[in-house]
This record gives structure tokens, sequence and C-alpha cells, in this order.
């Protein structure tokens, strides 16, 4: 059974499931593998629970099926699992002639997707990511939900080593993308920052690739035009650069502590200045409005709805959440954190005209070789933050000599809030997901 005839089959079955646990009548079921599990192991048990066919990539699995009577039309012996997986859901992908937008980068994907999606769907039926969904599991399984109903989808593609954007972009084949940015972020994977920015650049080579492929870009950042190809078509934009002549022009207006900006769109007759309130933390958002100002006038959105898109959109998932409880205003940035996002972080706390400031944070994973390097830069930077208290956690920090509190996981972390009840206090917390920050909100 090649790909055409499986996807021929999936769609008098269209139903997949790659969880064993959960196995509607009639679906087929993909034995995936991980590093603590294989799926091979209950192929026969999806099938006994009701699925009509179980795709797999072990022999020996498929041979026992086999030799134990199991009829061999409803196990599909293939070579990599993961692989057909994917093939199949770029199968269902290329029924859509729609546009697709695929968007990466170190900082800010989820967000600017969560934008992204917004200001679509002031016009659109749009299918978009949905979480964080963004890698080869993830990606197959958001364009499974493609359907005959959506106009435009817009799929988020993460990476942690090279080659995996090139293997997410040829899965779902964009027809259009950004890259939000590139930073200090997986370096273990990458090798390097430089590996870093060849792999989000593989988002560019295949919509250079396509021949009709468009790109969007911030023309303020040196790292994504000094990798943009030749030759293909771009929408441009940018905040506070003027001599860079984007399309979309933006401006911080405030960041106290919601930010506000204002953009035009230098390519309308009427190119007067909007400006936007938003429900998002930091300053370093004003490129990820930005780059949803610039997809949303690409695809003929209204400024007014775009507008009324990103004022209405509230973050969620601990992503720049401005929380305030009962004794404390909080920050909440608990999701993921490496150098240039805690950086982008802390300076934005910084500039906060609020007191008292404090800051707990959480150590940054999969730096590789440079991590005790990276973490003293940002014991460093926080030397002139003027914050009342800093709280840091984690084993990266305990050999670093520093006047803060150092805590060794987020259970004593817990245990101090407990005993001294901070109170009155702005927030910040941020650290590495593995660190469980995301726990403290509700303590404080």
């Amino acid at each position: 059974m090649d790909i055409k005839e499986l996807y021929a089959y999936y769609q008098k079955h269209p139903v997949i499931t790659t969880d064993s646990r959960s196995c509607p009548d009639d679906s087929i079921f993909i034995a995936l593998k991980g590093e603590t599990f294989d799926g091979n192991r209950f192929a026969a048990q999806a099938l006994e629970q009701g699925c009509s066919l179980a795709v797999v990539d072990d022999r020996r699995v498929y041979e026992q099926y086999v030799a134990g009577g199991g009829d061999s039309d409803r196990m599909l012996l293939v070579a990599n699992s993961l692989q057909t997986y994917k093939d199949l859901a770029r199968e269902h992908r290329r029924r859509f002639d729609i546009p697709v937008v695929g968007i990466t980068g170190t900082n800010g994907k989820t967000t600017t997707k969560e934008l992204v999606h917004a200001v679509l769907k002031m016009k659109y039926n749009v299918m978009a990511t949905q979480g964080n969904f963004n890698n080869d599991v993830g990606v197959p399984k958001t364009l499974f939900r493609l359907g005959d109903e959506h106009d435009i989808a817009v799929v988020e593609m993460g990476a942690s080593h090279p080659g995996d954007i090139k293997t997410l972009a040829e899965t779902a084949e964009p027809t259009c993308g950004l890259i939000t940015n590139v930073g200090k972020a997986h370096l273990l994977g990458f090798g390097s920052f430089e590996g870093v920015i060849r792999t989000k650049g593989e988002l560019y080579d295949f919509l250079s690739s396509r021949g009709d492929g468009l790109i969007f870009i911030n023309v303020a950042n040196e790292h994504l035009m000094g990798i943009k190809p030749e030759g293909v078509a771009v929408e441009t934009y940018a905040a506070g650069c003027p001599s860079q002549a984007p399309r979309v022009e933006g401006e911080l207006v405030a960041c106290d502590p919601m930010l506000r900006l204002r953009w035009r769109d230098n390519a309308s007759a009427d190119a007067r200045w909007r400006e936007v309130k938003t429900n998002l933390i930091g300053s370093y958002n004003i490129d990820n409005v930005l780059a949803a100002v610039t997809v949303g006038l690409h695809f003929n959105v209204e400024p007014d709805l775009i507008v009324a898109a990103i004022e209405g959109y509230v973050p969620s998932n601990n992503r720049s959440q401005l929380t305030t409880t009962e004794h404390n205003h909080l920050i909440v940035d608990a999701y993921n954190a490496n150098p240039t996002s805690m950086k982008a972080a802390i300076d934005n706390f910084k500039l906060m005209q609020v007191s008292p400031k404090m800051a707990i944070l959480g150590e940054m994973r999969e730096l590789g070789d440079s991590s005790q390097a990276e973490h003293r830069a940002l014991v460093q930077q926080l030397a002139d933050s003027g914050f009342d208290q800093v709280w840091l956690v984690g084993s990266e920090f305990a050999s670093i000599e520093c006047p803060y509190r150092k805590f060794a996981d987020v259970e004593e972390v817990k245990s101090a809030i407990a005993r001294e009840e901070p109170r009155g206090y702005h927030i910040l917390i941020k650290g590495s997901n593995g660190t469980r920050l995301f726990q403290l909100p509700e303590l404080l």
C-alpha cells in the first residue's frame, strides 16, 4: 500500500489516533515511538479496541500478529511509522488549495500565531495550530484538522535540531510564512547560534523553492535579512525603522505595563497612524503585533478589523500574562526561557514604573556548553536592575557568586513563599518549563 492508497483508505476512515488508550471505532492507529514508549507494542490492542487499521514499523510485531491468526489486511508494516504519519498528513494537506501560513522563530512564535489567527478570523474561516502542537507529531495532527470549510491555515513550526524546520515545511507545504526572530535557544541541539539561524532559515528556503512563495519579514532584524533568499516575494514590517521603508511601520507608544503601539500601512492611500491597546506585556511584543498586522493586510483584512482583533486578544498558557491576585501583581512568562527571551523580559520589567519589584527566575535549559556562561550573563544583567528581591531557581545558578537568593527547585520556592508570604509586589515569574514555575502563581 503506497501513500496514495493509504490516503484513499483514510478518506473512508477519516480518524487517526496515535494513542492506544483512545481508539474510536473504525479509526487508523499509527504506532509512533519515543524515548520512553513504543506504540508498536500496543498495535494489536488498538485493533481489538476498534481501530480498523494499525500502521507499525516493527516487523516482529507484524509477524507475531499474523502468526497468531490476525488479519494481515488490518496491520500495515512500513519502514517508518512517523514518516508515514507525516506523508499521510501532507497528502491530506494537498487536497486543499488554500493559503497556508507557516510561522517559526526562537521567541514569540506561539503569540504571533495566535495574533495572526485572531486577525485572519475576522474575515475568514481559519484552521490554526492549537496550543503548541508544533513538532513532527503536532504539525501532522494539525494538518489532519483541515476541512472543506477552511479558507486559510496557520501552522506553527518548532525546532530543536538542524533540519527540523525543513522537515516540517515539507510536510505542511506553506505558501507563505514568517520567522519571528532568531535567538539563543536549544543550543544543545543546534550546536551554536549560527545553527539556530540556519535551521529557522529553512522556512525561507522552502518558500523560495516554491517559486510562488511569500515571506513576511522584519526588515529591522539583521539576522533575518541576512538569510533572506534572493528573488523571493516579500511583505515587510518594522518598528521604529522608517529608513528601511517597510510596508507596515510601527512605533511604541507605551508599555505601562500593557503594550500600546501605533502602526500605519505605507502601501495604502490611507497611511494614517492607528493606535492599538493590547493585552500583552512587554515592548518586545511589538514585532509580533506588526507581523500579524502585515499578514492581515496582505489578505485584505480591513485595518479597523485588524485593530479590533489585536485589542481583543488575551494571552494564555503562561505567556506574558498579567495577573492581579489578592496580594500581588504577577507577570507570568513561565512557559519557556532562553537567553534572548530572558533578557527581553528583564529589560521590560526594569522599564515598568512600579514598586516594589520581585523577580523569580528559573534556569534556562538545553543550552549545552554555553549554559554556565549564559547564566552568568543573566546574573550580570540583574546587577543594575534595581529589583527589590531576586530569587534564582535551579542548579545552573548554584556555582555563580551573586547577592541573590538561590533555590534548588520550585519546591524550595514554594516553602519560602509559605513562610514569608510576599505581599504588595509586582513579580516577574520566568523560567524554562522544566523548572515548573507555573506552579507559583496560585501561591502568590
